[in-house]
């Protein structure tokens, strides 16, 4: 995962980030590490003062802001835009964090949530899971269904904004055409005339 999350903060390259659940603050120093001086992260734990240790060893603190509480909370209270925010926390709770983190993402943001797939599980039967993480399982895979349904009607939305910019450009490449051919064909009559009469 380490690797995936700094291909895409460089792919990315975020002002502002948002992560979600820091434990000792890990993710956080890497993204600090993978982004330029002046991008800005804001994390939130429960218990912070591992992680703020660790920024502060790493001399990261000026640039990370450690929230203190319950994510559920902390997310509510937030406002502005992030261009990229990673989700760490209690993966049984991503679908109920889901309305705020796509209120809080800015419109060209990257959502990233870690270990969605469980180790590889969320592709078993819901009876092949053992039976105490069945609820996390169900869990994720009500998260990823909403994402996916999210996903699916911003693409709808695109592509009907696309068409209707393909339909306008269109129309106006055809008068242009129209306009051009036509200046074309008088300058064509011009030249035919003046033609005639050199040779008269």
């Amino acid at each position: 995962m380490q690797n995936l999350l700094r291909f895409l903060l460089r792919l990315k390259r975020p002002c502002n980030i948002l992560e979600v659940g820091t434990a000792v603050g890990f993710s956080a120093l890497l993204m600090a590490e993978a982004t330029a001086e002046d991008c800005k992260i804001t994390t939130n734990e429960k218990r912070i003062p591992i992680a703020r240790a660790n920024f502060k060893r790493a001399g990261k603190e000026h640039r990370i802001t450690l929230l203190e509480g319950d994510a559920t909370e902390i997310l509510k209270e937030l406002d502005g835009k992030f261009d990229f925010i990673f989700m760490d926390a209690a993966k049984g709770q991503y679908l109920n964090f889901l309305p705020d983190i796509l209120r809080l993402l800015s419109e060209e943001g990257m959502l990233v949530s870690d270990n969605v797939l469980q180790d590889g599980d969320l592709m078993e039967s819901r009876y092949a899971v053992t039976r105490r993480n069945r609820t996390i399982h169900s869990r994720m895979r009500d998260y990823l269904y909403e994402l996916k349904n999210k996903l699916n009607k911003i693409i709808q939305k695109y592509n009907t904004q696309l068409e209707k910019i393909i339909k306008r450009d269109t129309e106006k490449a055809e008068e242009d055409t129209k306009k051009m051919l036509e200046v074309i064909d008088t300058n064509s009559r011009i030249d035919n005339v003046n033609f005639v009469r050199a040779i008269l």
